[in-house]
């Protein structure tokens, strides 16, 4: 038996705001956009992986009033996890992300436990760490 992650998701305040983070800074590619019920879902891909998909949401997506209301409160403290990505290119994704206007929460390092990587806030606030592809060796 096999298993292998197929879809994360993001919950956001703005799904348009969130598509110049996930889209245009970080290249991920929009598979489908549905909308129904009050809510809005984007579907995000990326060709290096597919069948790997990041879905983008609004709180109240799909949810009862007061689960929207919750998450909602825990969207705008900053409590939800944050997702990672890996590349093969840290520092030149970094130069884009920064340069699309992302707050920059560290710049590219190496870090202790092996990996480079660097990490921004999408613009809910969600912690996004982008992290090397293959660790140094040490």
């Amino acid at each position: 038996m096999t298993i292998a992650l197929a879809s994360t998701h993001v919950t956001v305040h703005d799904v348009d705001a969130a598509l110049g983070f996930y889209r245009d800074a970080l290249g991920l590619v929009v598979l489908n956009d549905v909308s129904g019920g009050g809510g809005r879902w984007v579907i995000l891909g990326a060709a290096t992986q597919p069948g790997v998909t990041v879905v983008l949401s609004t709180p109240r997506s799909g949810r009862s009033p007061e689960d929207g209301d919750a998450l909602q409160e825990l969207l705008a403290k900053g409590s939800l996890p944050m997702i990672g990505f890996s590349t093969d290119d840290v520092d030149g994704l970094f130069t884009t992300v920064a340069a699309a206007g992302a707050e920059v929460l560290q710049e590219p390092a190496d870090q202790p436990w092996g990996p480079r990587d660097c990490a921004f806030r999408d613009p809910s606030g969600t912690t996004v760490r982008i992290t090397a592809r293959s660790a140094p060796t040490r």
